[in-house]
């Protein structure tokens, strides 16, 4: 079980195989580091993961977050892989030396994350959250409050937050309730309530830090008048020492499906009107400052529904090889034939390629975003950071919502490997399937992350970025139709992908019309073709890697590896992509039924 929470072999082929990530060591910025240094480090990770927190995946589930005398107590498991996280400065990968993190690349640091999150990602969020709202005020802050927070967030000894949702505003920001009220001395006095609050309280960091949004006295109505704040669980003094706890409170935690180590916290601000804060930002500019933390949040979920899946399959996988049931099938009427594994009966043999190839396009998929991250921070010309930026833009809702729903229905399928032994709490499966349901839901639904996708991300600078995406994919196909044995796949993906460009300019002029609720009723199936065509891209871009591999005469330990990217995206643009079509006859026909149907007709 411990050496399969993630594929390293996998990970290195995305990594310097098809992003070639160790040439990011020619850029000044990372000249200090080289490929040794980087496998040093994910296999650091990997130890971590696997001897520390790992061993709380189970113990920390069954435990629990628990809310005891106004006081959140996380599983008494989680304290030292926090504080070993904390002291091998795993807890802001990306962040600059100075400031206590490691400066690492995005894509090594979200290798690195594949063990944390694939191990127990309940756990290791604890210690990400800090620099994610560490990152609104490195980018947002004053120099006083950067110099006051960043380091303490940074490294982890302070902790973070982030405090958007309210119990009558949940995808509705803009309907929120908490107010602010400006102070002589600068600060905010704010009052309201928060629920769905993730780490709003526990016992792992000295300090906690809360970015909240809320709105000041006579702002505007609706998002345009929603400021950001920086709200300390402890109040900070002006030389950065703790003074007195500051009135923001935890008033419950609730009882999950799963991730049950993870505190999920209702909050409640200003009960003795003494909850203060400092402005983040600009007044009434705090959902601009937030958007920034909740697109970076939203690439995390991805990686979690991604990690999750992952995990499952490689579970399922090293589960079906030794699992002995049944007889082979070509000698099932021979009584005396011995029991195989699983892995050779067909039916499960197409469950593993079907986990498989999800889990390899996704990985790539989301590689490639993360390249897209480093090429931006790697270039000083404004263009190709604007493209680089539109790119990553257009796939965030994709990857979102994609991965995290195909996560979890990876982890369904792997429980179904397992039989009844995957329903019960002896394997890791099942947990990992209540663990990555939450994925599809939180930092905005998928449903929203849909709407996002064609309401505004399809339009971009007049289609260009959408149009710049489909010319990627083609210097893919291109490649690939020069390689006979990748030729028919190559044509079947610009197919699917001149079908997806059809439909994607369908929608997006009926949602300009009086027709643009049965538009966005094919929102979301839109976004899941979306998803399947990037997976094809990301498969047959592997694919060609593999082919060349093989022309050269791979090593006979790689052969394997690379024969197995061919049957994937085979099996993928044979066995899936033709499905994906069907659906985007589907959408573009665009039966109204979801809009005409009476309400009543639903029931209840």
């Amino acid at each position: 079980m411990a050496q399969i929470i993630a594929d390293r072999r996998d990970i290195d082929f995305v990594l310097y195989e098809q992003f070639k990530v160790d040439e990011l060591t020619n850029h000044d910025r990372y000249a200090e580091f080289n490929r040794k240094t980087f496998d040093l480090i994910i296999s650091e990770a990997r130890n971590l993961a696997v001897k520390e927190i790992l061993p709380t995946f189970a113990e920390g589930d069954r435990e629990g977050a628990r809310f005891e005398n106004g006081q959140v107590k996380v599983p008494a498991c989680y304290h030292r892989p926090y504080k070993l996280m904390r002291e091998g400065e795993w807890t802001a990968m990306i962040a600059d030396p100075e400031l206590g993190g490691q400066g690492l690349p995005r894509s090594i640091a979200q290798a690195a994350s594949e063990y944390f999150i694939g191990a127990n990602y309940a756990c290791a969020l604890y210690a990400a959250v800090g620099h994610a709202a560490g990152e609104l005020i490195e980018y947002f802050g004053t120099e006083k409050q950067k110099q006051i927070f960043l380091k303490k967030m940074y490294t982890g000894q302070w902790s973070g937050t982030m405090q958007l949702t309210e119990p009558q505003a949940g995808s509705d920001v803009g309907a929120l309730t908490t107010t602010a009220v400006k102070n002589p001395d600068g600060t905010y006095t704010l009052t309201g309530n928060k629920i769905f609050i993730t780490g709003g309280d526990h016992d792992l960091a000295e300090n906690i830090i809360h970015p909240v949004l809320a709105r000041i006295e006579g702002a505007p109505k609706g998002t345009r008048g929603i400021s950001l704040f920086i709200v300390p669980k402890i109040w900070v003094n002006d030389d950065g020492s703790l003074g007195q706890p500051n009135d923001i409170v935890c008033t419950g935690i609730e009882e999950k499906l799963g991730i049950h180590g993870s505190a999920t916290c209702a909050m409640a601000l200003g009960s003795k009107g003494k909850c203060r804060g400092w402005l983040l930002g600009e007044e009434n500019k705090g959902m601009r400052v937030m958007f920034h933390m909740m697109n970076a949040a939203r690439l995390a979920v991805g990686l979690i529904g991604m990690m999750c899946g992952s995990a499952a399959y490689l579970y399922a996988a090293n589960y079906a090889k030794e699992r002995l049931q049944g007889r082979d099938l070509t000698r099932i009427a021979d009584q005396e034939a011995p029991q195989v594994p699983i892995i050779q009966h067909p039916d499960v043999r197409r469950m593993l390629l079907w986990m498989k190839s999800h889990v390899d396009g996704m990985r790539s998929l989301a590689y490639y975003i993360t390249w897209l991250f480093d090429q931006e921070v790697c270039t000083d010309d404004k263009e190709e950071k604007a493209r680089y930026q539109g790119l990553i833009d257009l796939l965030t809702p994709v990857f979102k919502s994609y991965c995290s729903d195909r996560g979890f229905d990876i982890c369904v399928e792997a429980l179904q490997v397992y039989g009844g032994y995957g329903y019960t709490q002896e394997y890791p499966v099942e947990q990992l399937l209540r663990d990555c349901k939450i994925a599809s839901i939180y930092e905005g639904t998928n449903g929203i992350q849909a709407m996002d996708l064609l309401g505004r991300k399809l339009g971009m600078k007049g289609g260009a970025v959408v149009l710049d995406f489909f010319q990627q994919i083609q210097k893919t196909t291109d490649e690939a139709a020069r390689i006979e044995s990748l030729k028919a796949l190559a044509t079947k993906l610009d197919e699917a992908v001149k079908r997806l460009g059809e439909v994607a300019m369908h929608l997006g002029t009926t949602a300009m019309s009086p027709d643009v609720k049965a538009a966005f009723a094919f929102a979301k199936p839109f976004l899941d073709v979306f998803g399947d065509v990037c997976v094809a891209w990301m498969l047959l871009w592997r694919a060609n890697i593999a082919a060349a591999q093989l022309e050269k005469g791979a090593k006979s330990k790689d052969k394997a590896f690379y024969e197995g990217q061919l049957q994937t995206a085979k099996y993928f643009i044979n066995a899936i992509v033709p499905i994906t079509m069907g659906k985007m006859d589907a959408i573009a026909a665009g039966d109204p039924a979801p809009m005409e149907i009476p309400e009543a007709a639903f029931g209840g």
